[in-house]
């Protein structure tokens, strides 16, 4: 299937074109409508709704997209934090860098965003209808907020995964181990606290006591297939699609839309910026995705509520 096939891609990977190889029809270049009335009759239709999300939604409840100014955390791009070598060579580092990502998160509050997608799919449910939530954000902060359905592509800071033993567990401890707690401050002129790797997070079976890393998709890495497949199976299935708070420039995410607009089906976009995929889609509603989302949710006067 197309999507186990662009697994390969990983979690950083850039797209120099913005265009679609499927076959289907797709929206005319350059035109979709902002028209909220029409966007709310297509929407009081539909039976099968598939919310793609990203890093735009949490940054509505404060959680940095680690992207512009927030790119570095002390002296290093995120993006070289983030890597399966880098953890390699310094877990001690890593660690400190995902500590201080992991309490960041701990400390926010789901945003408007992330309770009308909740609400929704609630409101549906008893409806027969069904929302699903493809999430290219590592916070919990849609569950959180009460949304069930839930596929995390990229992983979860809640989650822990041993090199070892491969078990993964929900892990929420604040800190996660007790040689983190006081570290991960990103200023310029902060020092590596430099923790010995059997201080570091371990695996809790008294059998295993592996090192444990975040279980985050990191770059360079390829997204779960298993998971994948399960997406693949709901782009095809939903009859709507939202494309909420994602610049649509990571792969292969960023695919997951246009292939829904290239069975005919209706995709809307809720971003502050048009993006390289925007032309794709049947609608494009601009500005904060919390003033412009919940309105596009709430209840339409057709439901039976």
């Amino acid at each position: 299937m197309l999507l186990k096939n662009r697994a390969v891609f990983s979690l950083g990977l850039r797209m120099c074109s913005t265009h679609v190889t499927a076959k289907g029809p797709v929206v005319d270049p350059g035109a979709p409508s902002s028209d909220m009335s029409e966007f709310r009759k297509t929407f009081s239709k539909a039976k099968h709704i598939a919310i793609i999300t990203g890093a735009g939604v949490s940054a509505e409840s404060g959680v940095p997209t680690f992207r512009g100014e927030h790119e570095r955390w002390r002296k290093w791009q995120s993006q070289d934090l983030a890597t399966p070598e880098a953890f390699s060579r310094f877990p001690s580092r890593v660690w400190e860098f995902y500590h201080y990502r992991r309490e960041l998160v701990l400390d926010k509050k789901p945003s408007a965003v992330h309770l009308a997608i909740a609400e929704c799919e609630a409101r549906l449910k008893k409806q027969g209808r069904s929302v699903v939530v493809i999430t290219q954000c590592i916070d919990d902060l849609h569950r959180q907020a009460g949304s069930k359905h839930v596929l995390q592509i990229h992983g979860s800071l809640m989650e822990t995964r041993c090199l070892s033993c491969r078990q993964v567990t929900v892990n929420k401890r604040s800190p996660v181990c007790a040689a983190l707690k006081g570290t991960g401050a990103p200023g310029s002129d902060v020092p590596d606290a430099q923790i010995p790797v059997d201080k570091l997070p371990r695996c809790d079976d008294r059998d295993c006591h592996g090192l444990l890393r975040p279980n985050v998709v990191f770059f360079g890495e390829t997204l779960d297939s298993h998971l994948l497949t399960m997406v693949e199976k709901e782009i095809e299935a939903c009859d709507l699609c939202l494309v909420v708070g994602t610049s649509s420039i990571v792969y292969p995410a960023a695919m997951f839309g246009p292939r829904v607009a290239a069975r005919g089906v209706p995709v809307a976009e809720f971003n502050t910026n048009t993006t390289p995929k925007t032309e794709y889609f049947m609608y494009h509603f601009q500005g904060p995705c919390g003033t412009t989302l919940p309105q596009a949710l709430a209840p339409h006067e057709s439901e039976d509520i």
